[in-house]
């Protein structure tokens, strides 16, 4: 353990040392950290023992991805989505049902054998985007402010729509599968899982939120303390959501947005620290991810595999994308350019693990199509960023 994790802290720290040389080349944090996981890991260099397992993976990808949900949903400011002609909520609640339903689609022509209800889950746990694969973009002048917001407003949001759609469908799946209770059975669950991680998240945030205004009101807060309190309430949200056997992933959603509501002035001074660790935490989880998954799974893809991948990082993606933002002024480039910056990272990487954990039919298939889209998304989106970025300049689009 403490071979691993000196290893892994010397990397961090010449990573963290040099990122911001690196981050202007067409290259991403994602990308080297899985590449260092997998170099480290026993199917090359082996610098890392093989203590590292699926299970430390789920850990840390899921409380990773926990604090990422309540920070973009407390981020996803209002006026925001004025000042950017309702391009995020098009793509929202237009473009992602179609990407779901394309990808669903899509599935049954590539995977004709396998359970309808897997290939919706499919088409689901590949529909949220993680915006740090693209994160030069957001940081480049070059690329029109609308369009910057849009894409992280999305994909802030957009993998916590997703969590009751996955749910939805696994306790289907689940119940069509167990001859233990019917779907109305399954039903039931969900909507607990759903009804407990709503109060968790609306109670625990309201609370917080009450209580950290009133300290910082009577300076009760150290200025060297100030962000810690938002990591906490996001990690109270989802273990105590968990404890009760509700959806901790909805409680951070749910209290991330209350948490916007209600904490409006010096909002941005107390959740930048939390999204710093928060990226942080996604980093790590790629180093682990290349460990422990991207080596063991590579013998297992095929043609189909790769090919309905590739469809999932373009066609059914940018063509709902595409629709979505028909009527909007938009140029054809920033349709496109939108389209293509849906990267699948961490929602998807935790979804699969949630998956895997039903024995599902079909499901090695599942898993080996999302830890594929993943890698091929990781390289093709961190390389394409900065690049493309430029290209608004050249393009002269405002």
């Amino acid at each position: 353990m403490y071979e691993n994790l000196a290893i892994m802290a010397v990397f961090v720290f010449i990573y963290s040392a040099v990122a911001g040389g690196i981050e202007k080349k067409p290259m991403s944090g994602p990308i080297i950290f899985m590449a260092f996981g997998v170099l480290a890991g026993p199917m090359v260099l082996g610098l890392m023992e093989s203590d590292i397992t699926a299970d430390m993976l789920r850990s840390f990808a899921e409380l990773s991805l926990a604090l990422v949900l309540f920070t973009d949903a407390a981020n996803a400011d209002i006026a925001t989505l004025k000042r950017s002609r309702g391009l995020p909520e098009r793509m929202l609640f237009i473009g992602l049902p179609i990407t779901i339903v394309l990808g669903f689609l899509v599935g049954l022509l590539f995977f004709p054998g396998m359970p309808l209800l897997q290939v919706a889950l499919l088409a689901v746990m590949l529909a949220p985007t993680d915006a740090a694969l693209g994160k030069g973009i957001f940081a480049n002048p070059k690329v029109p402010v609308r369009i910057r917001e849009a894409l992280n407003v999305e994909s802030g949001l957009n993998d916590g729509i997703c969590v009751p759609i996955l749910y939805l469908f696994l306790a289907l799946a689940v119940s069509t599968e167990s001859q233990t209770g019917p779907v109305s059975l399954a039903l039931t669950l969900l909507a607990r899982e759903i009804g407990i991680g709503l109060a968790v998240g609306l109670g625990a945030t309201a609370l917080g939120v009450v209580v950290l205004k009133l300290s910082i009101k009577r300076r009760w807060v150290l200025e060297n303390w100030m962000p810690v309190p938002v990591v906490a309430l996001a990690f109270a949200c989802y273990a105590v959501a968990q404890t009760l056997e509700g959806s901790g992933f909805i409680a951070c959603f749910v209290g991330g947005l209350l948490f916007d509501t209600m904490f409006k002035s010096g909002k941005h001074q107390v959740l930048e620290a939390a999204e710093g660790m928060g990226n942080t935490m996604a980093l790590i989880t790629w180093v682990i991810f290349g460990f422990a998954l991207v080596g063991q799974v590579l013998a297992a893809f095929s043609w189909t595999i790769v090919i309905y991948s590739l469809l999932s990082l373009t066609i059914i993606r940018v063509l709902p994308v595409y629709l979505s933002l028909a009527g909007t002024g938009e140029s054809v480039y920033g349709k496109l350019f939108m389209g293509w910056f849906g990267p699948r990272g961490l929602a998807s990487i935790v979804f699969i693990i949630m998956v895997w954990e039903k024995d599902l039919p079909g499901g090695m298939t599942m898993g080996v199509t999302v830890v594929c889209t993943v890698i091929l998304s990781v390289i093709a989106h961190g390389l394409t960023a900065n690049p493309m970025a430029k290209l608004f300049g050249r393009l002269k689009i405002k």
